[in-house]
């Protein structure tokens, strides 16, 4: 049962049936996030606590494109890369005194990325 209103389209020839199709502005795809976001969770996916911990987005290259806080919560979003990404992006967590704790390969074409452990 689909919670979106649904338009009714043609009738089938003989069968009596009216069959129904989504809006198209429903069809499309757009990203749902509109920033790129990085969530850090454990083995459960129940995200740490990382108050005080920052994440550095760069290129494969080794330029610095954005370097932001993570929340109570375990996001960290990077108000200044758009999604989805257009190039793979090296992602490095530290805790707030700079001890760096994870470095992970993000590939092109993502809105969200899970660090896990």
């Amino acid at each position: 049962m689909s919670t979106y209103p649904l338009r009714p389209m043609k009738a089938d020839k003989g069968q009596g049936r009216v069959r129904y199709a989504m809006p198209k502005t429903l069809l499309r795809s757009t990203p749902r996030l509109n920033r790129f976001t990085v969530l850090w969770v454990n083995q459960a996916g129940v995200p740490f606590n990382t108050t005080g911990f920052f994440c550095v987005a760069s290129t494969l290259g080794g330029v610095r494109l954005a370097t932001v806080r993570f929340d109570s919560f375990g996001t960290a979003v990077f108000n200044t890369i758009a999604t989805p990404t257009n190039r793979a992006l090296i992602i490095r967590t530290f805790n707030r005194n700079g001890v760096l704790f994870r470095t992970r390969f993000v590939p092109a074409r993502v809105s969200a990325f899970a660090i896990i452990g």
